[in-house]
């Protein structure tokens, strides 16, 4: 015999045969499941945080803080992206035709984050050992002249593959070759006068800073915009 269930005021019945084959539907679901996610190891990064992880302390952790026991694989993807440092100096000539806020600009409307700005005016020692990878250049004693002429701004930026976008925020070395939309190629017409300084690799950035920047004059802070920027 049937058992019948009918609800007040609609037409809707539950019948015992049928509870019965939404049970064995719901059990056919979980063991269905349980085969298809047999091919992971039960402590499959993708699904867990383990505190034996191969990877990073500080991705862990960023991983953890945000995510709890469970780990997304897009989150884990986006965790792993490596954040880099760059230097940006804006030269006497960006700094005198009054171009230090819209260079500013463009780095920020990029979404990297700024961590170390100041001006001032460099001595020739920390020019020459800035551009001591040109000392035996027939240019370098005119490089020098110019960048001491009048005062810097140093910037410290900091981002997922800010180095490789900074580049081509910048544009080419020669301004007469940098495309229309970059900072040589809007503001620029001559090698000897290309307004700004960008480092060529995240190794050569975190060199530096280090040598523009004295220990504490960089700031570590959180952007609110971070999580519209990055998953």
């Amino acid at each position: 015999m049937e058992a019948m269930a009918v609800f007040s005021g609609s037409n809707i019945s539950v019948t015992s045969s049928s509870l019965l084959r939404a049970t064995n539907s719901n059990s056919n679901i979980s063991q269905l499941r349980a085969t298809h996610l047999s091919a992971f190891p039960s402590k499959s990064h993708l699904f867990s945080i383990s505190t034996s992880s191969s990877y990073p302390k500080t991705f862990r952790t960023r991983a953890t803080t945000k995510l709890g026991n469970g780990i997304f694989l897009p989150h884990l993807i986006a965790s792993l992206e490596q954040v880099d440092q760059t230097y940006i100096m804006v030269k006497p000539d960006g700094v005198q035709r009054g171009l230090v806020g819209e260079i500013i600009s463009r780095f920020e409307k990029k979404g990297f984050k700024l961590t170390g700005l100041k001006l001032f005016h460099c001595s020739k020692e920390l020019a020459e050992e800035h551009y001591k990878d040109l000392n035996q250049k027939s240019f370098f004693p005119k490089l020098i002249d110019y960048i001491t002429s009048g005062p810097v701004v140093s910037m410290a930026w900091e981002g997922v593959g800010v180095v490789a976008s900074a580049r081509k925020l910048i544009g080419a070395t020669d301004p007469l070759q940098a495309e229309p939309g970059t900072i040589r190629g809007d503001f620029a017409v001559q090698t000897g006068r290309n307004i700004i300084h960008g480092s060529d690799s995240p190794e050569n950035g975190k060199r530096e800073i280090a040598l523009w920047f004295k220990e504490g004059e960089l700031c570590e802070w959180t952007p609110i915009q971070q999580p519209w920027l990055r998953e």
